[in-house]
C-alpha cells in the first residue's frame, strides 16, 4: 500500500507568497471569530515557509490549537515538530515528534523526521 502522508521533504515545500495570501486573509477575514481549520491551515502555511519570522508565527498559532482544542492536538504535533525543527530548536522538535511517536508509533513521517532531529543533535553535539 502506499504511503499517503508527505514525507519531510514534501511537508518542508514552502507555499507561493499568493498562497500564502490567500490563507493570511481567510484568516484575518474571520477574525475573533477565527475557525480552527482556518487557524490550522494558515499556521499549516506559515510552517511550510522558508522565513523564520513566518515559521514562529505558524508555531504560535499551532501552539494555540494545541492547547486550546485537545481534540486537534495530534494533528498539530507533526507541525510543531517541523516548525521547531526549521529554527534549529531541536530540543522542542524532539518532544513534539516524541509525543507523536508515542500516539502512532508507524507514523512514517515522525519516523522520518525522528532521524533528521537525531542527526542534528549528533551533529552538534560532535562539533
Amino acid at each position: 500500500m502506499a504511503e499517503t502522508v508527505p514525507m519531510v521533504e514534501e511537508a518542508e515545500k514552502p507555499l507561493t507568497s499568493a498562497e500564502i495570501e490567500v490563507l493570511r486573509k481567510q484568516f484575518e477575514r474571520e477574525g475573533e471569530f477565527v475557525t480552527i481549520q482556518t487557524k490550522f491551515n494558515y499556521a499549516w502555511g506559515l510552517i511550510k515557509s522558508k522565513n523564520m519570522e513566518e515559521i514562529a508565527l505558524g508555531i504560535t498559532l499551532l501552539t494555540e490549537i494545541y492547547r486550546d482544542s485537545p481534540e486537534r492536538r495530534r494533528e498539530c504535533l507533526y507541525f510543531l515538530a517541523l516548525g521547531h525543527y526549521k529554527l534549529a530548536n531541536y530540543s522542542d522538535a524532539r518532544q513534539f515528534n516524541q509525543q507523536l511517536l508515542k500516539y502512532e508509533p508507524n507514523n512514517a513521517q515522525a519516523k522520518e523526521l525522528n532521524k533528521l532531529i537525531e542527526e542534528k543533535v549528533s551533529r552538534g553535539s560532535s562539533l
